[in-house]
């Protein structure tokens, strides 16, 4: 692939209003929850805010966030150490961002891409950290991160 062909279409990348996102914001919607988008105040501009409830919730792309599902494990072949690095400072961002998030008493839920696929569960796992008190743990049950060394 040429430079010009990947220049193209990295820049059709969205970060905001991808369908995995409209998905979420649908589900919470017709769950009843109201929010607010991309508060550019907060640390990392979270994809919904939940402002009375101190709740934000991330829906992150498996690729761009270091998941470890297949999709997100995938490293390309060409420039391997350029895509290495930069998901590698993708994932400390994220890091910190919530560490962040928390120290100023907000609790952050993160949606995985791959999490998208199977509404009735997400619309579970969403309703209970909606619906939990205040700065109740919500890690996922698996380690959500992975090496791409």
């Amino acid at each position: 692939m040429k430079s010009d062909d990947r220049s193209r279409i990295m820049r059709a990348v969205k970060s905001r209003h991808t369908a995995p996102e409209l998905l979420v914001r649908s589900l919470v919607h017709k769950l009843g929850y109201r929010f607010r988008l991309h508060r550019k105040d907060l640390p990392g501009s979270p994809d919904l805010v939940f402002v009375g409830k101190k709740k934000v919730i991330f829906v992150n792309g498996c690729f761009w966030h270091g998941h470890d599902c297949a999709r997100g494990a995938r490293v390309p072949k060409t420039n391997r150490q350029y895509w290495v690095t930069k998901i590698a400072r993708n994932m400390d961002r994220d890091k910190r961002v919530i560490k962040q998030l928390t120290a100023a008493g907000w609790t952050a839920l993160i949606i995985w891409e791959c999490e998208t696929r199977t509404e009735p569960r997400l619309a579970r796992r969403t309703a209970r950290f909606l619906e939990s008190p205040q700065n109740e743990s919500t890690k996922p049950a698996r380690a959500r991160g992975r090496s791409r060394i």
